[in-house]
């Protein structure tokens, strides 16, 4: 069945999607996007994502494009005709298309475009139950990471970083040497002592909404956390480490730059909280 796109309030062949050359998130990175799960075609945590949806755009002065309800009905329309059952739909908002000029143009109505896809849910559980490796790549990025941003080359550097090293992520690290987030995913530890660390929610990373749903899951599982920055020193010596994303839900690491996390096979925590993890989120 050949895909389908939405652009800009039409629906259109996948293949022949495009937008205009002058497009502000095509020449300026001037945008931003939000990633959804689709389970059991459904939308996961739709209220989230448009929530974090309407925080980008209220950060860069980008108005919404359709009312949130017609967003929506989008959103689930474009699932239903890619006949998406496991998968994401993917959508991308710029500020528009205008002349070419640094700062904002006086009137331009935003550019909507909205994808899905079926993802492969039997490779997902194999590599979920191999592990993942990931390494470390020195902070490069702009400071407001907390923005849902289409700029996104430094971490398409860093994970193809890790492609190259045999790796399926990489981890950025502040110059104090302390984890930040990975490529395209949020990162945790549990320390020896049975500890679940991630760093804080706040300007240094992107809140993810997969991250949101698993405080609650660590909560309900009795877990202690501790919402802190870690060192890679102490990732290096953890008994566990995982990353969170809409499209790898709970995904457990078992090496770093090459050296083995714990007994280097996926652990107990990230494993429990992957099995669990629907029960917290919210299927539209």
């Amino acid at each position: 069945m050949s895909r389908v796109a939405y652009v800009n309030g039409r629906y259109v062949p996948h293949g022949g999607a495009a937008v205009h050359v002058e497009d502000r998130g095509y020449q300026f990175a001037d945008g931003v996007y939000e990633v959804c799960e689709v389970r059991g075609g459904r939308p996961v945590d739709e209220r989230r994502h448009l929530d974090r949806l309407d925080r980008s755009l209220r950060e860069l002065r980008i108005a919404w494009p359709l009312a949130r309800k017609a967003l929506g009905v989008v959103l689930r329309e474009t699932i239903r005709r890619n006949r998406v059952n496991d998968g994401i739909v993917y959508l991308q908002v710029s500020r528009g298309v205008a002349p070419r000029d640094h700062a904002f143009p006086a009137e331009t109505a935003p550019s909507l475009v909205v994808t899905a896809k079926n993802l492969d849910h039997d490779k997902a559980e194999a590599t979920a139950a191999a592990g993942i490796a990931v390494i470390t790549v020195p902070e490069n990025r702009w400071p407001r990471v907390d923005i849902k941003s289409v700029a996104l080359l430094p971490n398409v550097l860093a994970k193809q970083a890790a492609r190259e090293a045999g790796a399926k992520e990489a981890w950025f690290v502040d110059p104090d040497g302390r984890v930040t987030e990975g490529s395209s995913t949020n990162a945790w530890i549990v320390t020896r002592e049975g500890q679940v660390v991630t760093r804080p929610a706040d300007h240094g990373i992107l809140r993810g909404i997969t991250r949101t749903v698993l405080l609650d899951a660590i909560a309900a599982q009795g877990l202690s956390l501790d919402e802190r920055a870690f060192t890679v020193d102490e990732a290096y010596a953890a008994r566990e480490a995982f990353v969170t994303s809409a499209s790898q839900i709970v995904m457990p690491v078992v090496s770093i730059d090459g050296r083995p996390v714990g007994n280097g096979a996926p652990g107990l925590v990230a494993t429990a909280l992957r099995r669990d993890f629907h029960r917290f989120a919210e299927l539209g």
